[in-house]
């Protein structure tokens, strides 16, 4: 069982900046296509962006781009969603998800069905 583990969601007022991590095992992390989501209330989850862990190439939804940065950290094994200039739409539960066959993101970064595993998701709140 490939268990993902989202933290650092919280509560922020507009403007303001959090920061998620999701740990990976390691079996996953190398070289893998690895995904942000968000899910609001009463709306389908959507994809945030992606990164490919073996390159480092990111991929951004319009609604974050510019706002939002995607990195990660080899030696912890763990991707990372820098989020600044929130804003209230962007309240929801955060996911993140890895995909099982270890590739490159390709065009298709922001579909849930390219991912296999999934974090357990972790509350981001941006109150106006």
């Amino acid at each position: 069982q490939v268990q993902l583990v989202e933290s650092g969601g919280g509560s922020v007022q507009a403007g303001g900046s959090l920061r998620l991590s999701c740990a990976v095992p390691e079996s996953t992390y190398s070289s893998n296509c690895m995904g942000w989501f968000r899910q609001a209330p009463g709306k389908e989850r959507e994809g945030v962006g992606g990164i490919y862990t073996g390159g480092g190439r990111t991929y951004y939804a319009d609604s974050v781009e510019g706002r939002f940065t995607i990195s990660q950290d080899n030696a912890k094994n763990t991707v990372y969603l820098q989020m600044n200039s929130l804003k209230p739409e962007d309240t929801a539960m955060y996911y993140c998800a890895a995909d099982h066959f270890r590739r490159p993101c390709g065009g298709r970064w922001y579909s849930e069905y390219e991912y296999t595993y999934w974090g357990q998701g972790t509350q981001v709140t941006v109150s106006s």
